[in-house]
């Protein structure tokens, strides 16, 4: 099985042409990219003011979570049967439309969820300091809430792209594209090192892009970042005072 498998990553025929992982991988990156940033456009507004309000959050956010519940192939398939239909949707291919609405609907809980928590987790004593010293609502939202959610903002992206992209998959099941055509015609085929090589390089893909997504967070929490700044600091004092 090993060898099949190693076989197969190394025959070009299986990197190339519309069949090709190259070509799939391209079309399974643009679905997640634009259900994503579709899915941020929406659901980042609304939960960051309702956050910043305080009022009307719960409910969004239990809407939203409900979600969470409905299997996102069940919305495909009846997306797909009805008024959006199966057919090409430019570089989204066959199905386009329906495949981008089920991924932002599945998008939407964790970018909602966690940017309205994030935003009401913001300490209360700070929020009402910067009123103190004559901070406006916008500005307020801008400098001070903002800033301090981003951690969760980001922990709440995270969830979505992980979980959209390995989800586009399910686009083959309506004859749309990514890496999940790949796997679908291995199974046809009944050819195994072809679905696992697919399976395994969606999954690789998946882990890189949480540990990428980890390390944006880290990069953007500004508490973190103040420690870093002070440790850093400390260090080139100690070090001054040693020379």
């Amino acid at each position: 099985m090993l060898q099949d498998l190693v076989d197969w990553y190394a025959d070009p025929a299986n990197w190339q042409g519309e069949d090709g992982l190259v070509n799939r991988f391209v079309e399974h990156g643009l679905l997640t990219v634009t259900a994503i940033l579709v899915a941020g456009l929406v659901g980042l507004p609304i939960a960051i003011w309702l956050g910043h309000l305080g009022k009307g959050g719960l409910l969004a956010v239990n809407i939203s979570n409900v979600g969470r519940a409905v299997p996102t192939f069940a919305v495909l398939l009846f997306l797909a049967l009805g008024p959006l239909g199966s057919g090409q949707l430019g570089p989204y291919g066959r199905a386009g439309a329906a495949t981008l609405v089920a991924l932002v609907l599945f998008a939407l809980p964790p970018i909602i969820t966690n940017a309205y928590v994030g935003m009401r987790e913001v300490d209360r004593d700070t929020v009402e300091a910067a009123r103190g010293m004559g901070m406006r609502s916008g500005q307020l939202l801008r400098t001070v809430e903002v800033p301090l959610a981003l951690p969760l903002i980001v922990t709440g992206l995270r969830l979505a792209v992980v979980q959209v992209w390995a989800t586009a998959t399910i686009a083959a099941l309506v004859a749309g594209p990514g890496l999940g055509r790949i796997v679908t015609l291995g199974f046809v085929r009944q050819d195994v090192a072809q679905v696992v090589g697919a399976a395994l390089v969606i999954a690789v893909i998946a882990l890189l892009i949480e540990i990428a997504m980890v390390g944006l967070q880290a990069l953007v929490d500004p508490v973190a970042r103040a420690r870093r700044t002070s440790a850093a600091d400390a260090s080139a004092r100690a070090v001054g005072k040693t020379l």
